[in-house]
């Protein structure tokens, strides 16, 4: 039983709408016949991103007898706060088919934190089994350029006297890099929302935050070789003890960071307009402390679902797929910020929605 080989796991991180979803998606539609495992830790009450990655055949479809994977979804936003609840019954099933299964993909919440998931990898049903092949960071481009992550405290109290909306980013940058501290592979999204300036300004602030050996890529639309993402053999849990996080509390097991900053509210409609829905959500984010916005919407005129990613100010949409048969369209939204007021939200929602909400 020790020779087996343990099973590789690369843990996914990376702030709120980064394109850690995306990059799955990629993965596992080139998986070239890999037996992939994923594990999505969803913040909020909707499994958005379990739903989208279930468009890619994860899921429990069966192909001539042979599963082609399996997707779990842990309701809870954080990871480092279920692993015993959630985590650890998940991984002892993956343990138990281990001959069926040739990696585990884990996506992690934009909330959460990957140190004290990497750790759990030490546990000793776990260690003998699985191993971390790797902690890929996922940091999102435009958004870094724009200072929503500045290393340095000054330029995040003047973007706070330039814009209150600001007030609420102090632990989400400590989370940014805590995040890029736990990383052995980092992926620079969305560049090709970025010009060359900006994409040299963000590598400058992920270098200072990772070890001269942690390499960069740059990823568009999450295409990458697989060959950079999977197979790094970087058994991270061996060494994530030595790497420094704000939220490190001792030899304790408190890891309190600041949970009570972030709330979720979903907000079910019917079918919508989209010019009017997207113009709510934009006066929303300006008038909120509305860090990310996720889900699916059923418009009147279009037989496919439209998923919806917002991420401060900056909106995208695509179809991703027709309602099925015996499906009602409707529309499904989570918002992710602090200090939410859940009836203004969907109030100020219904204005988009084309048919009065029961």
């Amino acid at each position: 039983m020790s020779n087996r080989p343990k099973i590789p796991a690369t843990i996914v991180t990376g702030f709120l709408g980064s394109g850690k979803t995306t990059l799955l998606r990629h993965i596992l539609a080139n998986a070239g016949g890999r037996r992939i495992a994923v594990i999505v830790n969803e913040f909020g009450e909707l499994g958005i991103d379990g739903d989208i990655l279930r468009g890619c055949g994860i899921g429990c479809d069966e192909d001539g007898g042979e599963r082609r994977g399996a997707l779990f979804e842990l309701a809870n936003g954080c990871l480092c706060c279920t692993v015993q609840e959630e985590f650890y019954p998940v991984m002892r099933e993956l343990i138990a088919r281990r001959d069926d299964i040739d990696h585990i993909l884990i996506e992690t919440s934009g909330l959460a934190l990957p140190k004290p998931l990497v750790q759990a990898f030490n546990w000793p049903e776990v260690k003998h089994a699985c191993t971390v092949d790797a902690v890929v960071t996922v940091v999102d481009v435009p958004a870094a350029a724009a200072g929503q992550f500045a290393a340095n405290p000054l330029a995040v109290d003047a973007q706070r006297r330039a814009d209150p909306n600001l007030d609420h980013e102090s632990p989400l940058h400590a989370l940014f890099e805590d995040q890029l501290a736990a990383a052995d592979l980092v992926i620079l999204s969305k560049t090709d929302l970025a010009d060359a300036a900006a994409r040299a300004a963000v590598e400058a602030l992920v270098r200072a935050e990772v070890p001269p050996e942690v390499k960069m890529v740059a990823s568009e639309h999450g295409r990458i070789d697989l060959d950079l993402i999977l197979g790094l053999n970087a058994a991270a849990e061996d060494g994530i003890h030595l790497r420094p996080s704000h939220h490190d509390h001792g030899d304790g097991d408190d890891h309190d960071h600041d949970h009570d900053a972030f709330q979720s509210v979903s907000v079910a409609l019917p079918r919508v307009d989209r010019e009017r829905l997207f113009a709510v959500l934009h006066e929303l984010v300006r008038a909120h402390a509305i860090y990310r916005v996720k889900g699916f919407v059923a418009l009147a005129d279009k037989p496919m679902r439209l998923v919806v990613h917002g991420v401060g100010r900056r909106f995208d949409s695509y179809f991703d797929r027709r309602w099925r048969a015996g499906e009602t369209p409707a529309t499904r939204l989570v918002l992710i910020g602090a200090d939410l007021d859940t009836a203004a939200l969907a109030a100020a929602l219904q204005a988009a929605a084309l048919v009065e909400t029961a």
